[in-house]
């Protein structure tokens, strides 16, 4: 299989079909969990205002286009100065009233991506070997959509978001990471973006990724998943 480096301080090999079921292995195991205990079909999350293209248009109307490869966001002037390397520890995205403490992820045996334990899916987690938040390089914090335990999870709300809103990560050392949405994606799990998410930046990323799309009772996994693409503006 062919393997590529992750983007951030570290660069550890990792395998780019793992990073394809970063959440689609999380969301399986709340698939086949829900499957046994709920009756009634589990509510919908909120989708992105677009699947995956060229552009995603934003809430005045206005299209916003994606974020190219080196992370430099569309539309703005210089970005601020990176930050030195910390360990985040808590993630408030005001527009979907998200507040949740963040825990350090690595990576399976396999290869794939680890991701929050089911009975925290009210927490998100950090990808430990790629950039901090705040840090150059493309920082990716992963979460539940939902699970049979808890029902909505901590990014059940992920899709909603739109082009100029905020996310705020808290950081070890004290500091705190403001970041702007750039666009909100929906990708099916054939065609995960690995590059855009875990490919490496010249400039202070964020990326946010949870479960999305319609829930797929015979595989008991959602279809797509939800990529949040910000830039550090503060």
């Amino acid at each position: 299989m062919t393997t590529t480096r992750a983007g951030g301080r570290h660069g550890k090999p990792w395998r780019a079909a793992g990073a394809a079921v970063v959440v689609t292995m999380a969301m399986i195991g709340a698939g086949m969990i829900g499957a046994g205990l709920k009756t009634t079909p589990p509510p919908r999350p909120p989708q992105p205002l677009a699947q995956a293209g060229p552009e995603v248009t934003g809430p005045a109307g206005t299209a916003t286009a994606v974020p190219p490869l080196d992370g430099q966001p569309v539309g703005q002037g210089d970005a601020p100065a990176a930050l030195v390397r910390s360990a985040p520890t808590s993630i408030e995205i005001p527009r979907i009233g998200v507040d949740a403490t963040i825990m350090s992820l690595g990576t399976n045996p396999d290869g794939t991506v680890q991701v929050p334990p089911l009975d925290q899916a009210d927490q998100a987690g950090w990808y430990e070997p790629g950039a901090s938040p705040g840090e150059t390089g493309n920082a990716v914090i992963v979460g539940h959509v939902d699970s049979a335990k808890l029902g909505p999870a901590v990014f059940f709300d992920l899709g909603a978001l739109t082009p100029g809103d905020t996310v705020t990560v808290r950081r070890a050392d004290g500091r705190a990471a403001t970041f702007k949405v750039d666009s909100v994606k929906s990708y099916p799990k054939t065609a995960f973006p690995t590059e855009l998410v875990y490919g490496p930046s010249d400039r202070p990323s964020l990326r946010v990724v949870t479960c999305g799309g319609q829930f797929d009772e015979a595989a008991k996994s959602y279809q797509d998943n939800v990529v949040v693409f910000a830039s550090l503006v503060g």
